[in-house]
């Protein structure tokens, strides 16, 4: 594991790699640290059986890239817990809140809500340690989820990408992979600008229809903790053919890795806008900017969530966020695609530019010592 940890190293960090084990519980995790150069770092907890470190430290390295791109005083992390997140709220409680007991001391890393977990997570996390973000109103938080802080900044993401793809938004033909708090909440804010919902999915299947899906019964049907299967509406597809819909606009909004090299040629999309955190690969990405699609970088559009987070952290009210991940948004979107031109890259480089040279102008502020 030691060896592996090693592996993970760079010029960038990661700063910390910490296991948690407990075996009586069946308590298992891992924290990584990436970058503090900017401040403490924000990021979410993940809740899965299959989570690994590599993972965690992909994820990690994911929001110190993010976090510098949207202009927040802090670096970037990760915590991953192992566990299906549908168990027992009970014994869901009873395993986060050890995590962030063993985490307690760890205080360059700040909890927040992430797959598998919720406001109410991060107010177990909240009451157990002090340390987190995306809380419940009523303990002085702004649920970013509820309110659909990432779907909102994907919206504007798309807004201004749009055009480089001869799209507007109003018409645009929209297909969501994974229909959760990013998926549903960029639906809803797509179809108030006229923009058309003809796919989604969850784990229980792809529902599609070209002349528009329902998106407030498809939400409802979500909130009620039932599957997309159980819509009326629309033709059933197996889960993972939400790949081939022919549409406008793909938004994956789920699990890492959904479209890679043995599926990308399958994807039928002019603008892809990546609402999950490292929801394709690298190779995935190549071969449609081959093609002419255009893939707006997940640490770019999807940044809505961290950006809440940190105005909760420091103290802003609700009424702010919005405003505020739409100017950052749309900012670094823009500046991105301009980059694309002036110095012929993909999306993702000129992003994985613009993001390091922020980390690195802040680390020059900063002394290291060994931890």
């Amino acid at each position: 594991m030691v060896q592996d940890v090693f592996e993970l190293a760079d010029d960038l960090g990661p700063a910390k790699v910490i296991h948690v084990h407990e075996p009586r519980s069946g308590l298992r995790g891992i924290l990584v640290i990436d970058n503090v150069a900017a401040g403490p770092a924000i990021g979410g907890l993940r809740m899965a059986s299959d989570v690994s470190l590599a993972e965690c430290a992909r994820l990690a390295r994911a929001m110190t890239l993010k976090n510098a791109a949207a202009g927040l005083a802090h670096g970037g992390g990760k915590s991953v817990l192992y566990g299906d997140p549908r168990m027992a709220r009970a014994a869901k409680e009873r395993l986060i809140r050890g995590f962030a007991h063993a985490l307690r001391g760890e205080t360059d890393y700040i909890f927040g809500p992430d797959m598998g977990t919720d406001e109410g997570c991060m107010a177990w996390v909240k009451d157990e340690i002090g340390r987190s973000v995306g809380l419940p109103r009523e303990v002085g938080g702004i649920p970013l989820d509820e309110i659909g802080a990432t779907g909102w900044g994907l919206v504007h993401a798309a807004d201004i990408a749009a055009p480089a793809c001869g799209l507007a938004l109003a018409g645009a033909r929209v297909a969501v992979q994974g229909f959760g708090a990013v998926g549903r909440h960029a639906a809803r804010f797509l179809a108030r600008r006229g923009a058309v919902l003809v796919a989604a999915c969850d784990t229980s299947a792809t529902l599609h229809d070209p002349e528009g899906l329902d998106v407030a019964a498809l939400s409802a049907l979500k909130e009620a903790g039932r599957p997309l299967a159980d819509h009326a509406g629309g033709r059933r597809l197996g889960r993972d053919d939400i790949v081939g819909v022919d549409c406008d606009i793909w938004i994956p909004a789920a699990r890492p890795d959904v479209l890679h090299e043995g599926n990308a040629q399958a994807l039928r999309a002019k603008l892809v806008v990546q609402g999950a955190n490292i929801p394709f690969t690298e190779g995935a990405e190549r071969a449609l900017h081959r093609r002419g699609v255009l893939v707006v970088p997940d640490f770019i559009a999807n940044a809505g969530g961290v950006i809440c987070a940190a105005l909760e952290y420091h103290g802003a009210s609700e009424g702010q966020v919005f405003a505020v991940i739409e100017e950052r948004i749309r900012a670094n979107t823009r500046a991105v695609l301009n980059a694309c031109t002036a110095q012929s890259v993909t999306p993702r480089e000129a992003a994985l530019r613009l993001a390091r040279e922020r980390v690195e102008r802040a680390m020059g502020h900063r002394r290291f010592s060994v931890f």
